[in-house]
């Protein structure tokens, strides 16, 4: 698998860590837990291997990693009961391949609208984060 040293989600350094949480590994990639919590339960994906783009893998890695994306939204579903999860799959400055898992509630922000990047409103404690992050993986 290849990797970049100058990529947060390969060095798995002090940059991913402001960011978000690791929740556990899964067969092809990581999955965190969002910091920043606008959105309850907010997770992201990310492949194990650095590539760009999800048509860089061969049919038998995008599947893993399409299950990967499945089976955390399947298991924030059961955690957090959300009307829709939106799945976000950017990487204009973060030449890395993941997918943004944004839980979306009715009366909440952004529903019915697209979710915003970085809105920057809402941390928790630790034992918050370790709270939403279990609910996930006892779900997975």
């Amino acid at each position: 698998m290849s990797f970049d040293k100058d990529c947060f989600y390969c060095a798995k350094d002090s940059r991913l860590d402001d960011l978000m949480i690791k929740i556990c590994d899964l067969e092809v990639s990581t999955l965190y837990l969002f910091k920043e919590q606008t959105y309850n339960g907010r997770c992201l994906v990310a492949y194990n291997g650095h590539v760009s783009e999800i048509c860089d893998l061969s049919d038998e890695e995008r599947n893993a990693y399409m299950n990967d994306v499945a089976k955390a939204a399947k298991a924030m579903h059961k955690a957090f009961n959300p009307v829709k999860v939106n799945y976000g799959a950017y990487g204009d400055t973060m030449i890395h391949l993941h997918f943004h898992l944004i839980p979306k509630y009715e009366g909440g922000p952004d529903f019915g609208g697209v979710f915003q990047m970085n809105p920057r409103a809402v941390y928790l404690t630790d034992a918050e984060y370790a709270e939403l992050a279990a609910k996930v993986k006892e779900n997975l």
